[in-house]
């Protein structure tokens, strides 16, 4: 690969400054830090899109610009706060928007390397989400990278750049390490 890897980050709340954006950020700045290009909507820009499905305008800017970088990206991070023990329905929203690639020569996400990251207000979702998010990115043909981040937002805060948790600072950290390391392997791969 000659180029730097593209990655799109997906994820957090309506609400700015989640701590599913702040981690989502933090992976997006890694990522730069190791030489990807990255592109973040944030939970509050999605929560701008219609659900899917609904007579949805098809030449709506956002819904445009969201598709245009998941048919670009090389990868995805997408990061996910649990709601009453499953992905927020914002985020699957986001996500259901991918069947616009359904005729893609590239279908969905199908090549693609993508990290998960949930987010709950304690210790049993986490796992919920982490999983729901793993099987949605296989139906969608991407590759979830080997670690999935999952955050217990009682126990470790986010204040701008850092993370009061050193063991979910370095799960992220690895997580970015891999995306990075096998973004080239999957496009040569599926070239």
């Amino acid at each position: 690969m000659n180029r730097k890897p593209y990655i799109v980050g997906i994820g957090g709340t309506s609400r700015p400054n989640s701590s599913s954006e702040l981690a989502l950020r933090q992976v997006l700045q890694d990522l730069e830090g190791m030489g990807a290009q990255v592109e973040l909507f944030t939970g509050h820009a999605l929560s701008k899109l219609p659900i899917y499905g609904d007579e949805v305008d098809a030449h709506d800017d956002l819904r445009e610009s969201f598709i245009k970088a998941l048919r670009e990206a090389d990868g995805v991070v997408i990061s996910s706060p649990c709601y009453h023990g499953g992905v927020s329905g914002l985020i699957k929203n986001a996500l259901d928007y991918v069947e616009d690639m359904r005729n893609d020569p590239r279908v969905y996400l199908d090549g693609r390397v993508v990290g998960v990251i949930a987010c709950a207000y304690g210790n049993q979702g986490v796992g919920t989400v982490l999983n729901q998010l793993r099987q949605i990115v296989h139906a969608l043909r991407g590759w979830p990278t080997p670690i999935g981040v999952g955050i217990n937002s009682l126990e470790v805060r986010f204040t701008g750049d850092e993370c009061s948790d050193e063991s979910i600072r370095k799960q992220i950290k690895l997580m970015a390490k891999q995306l990075v390391q096998f973004v080239p392997r999957m496009t040569e791969a599926t070239a």
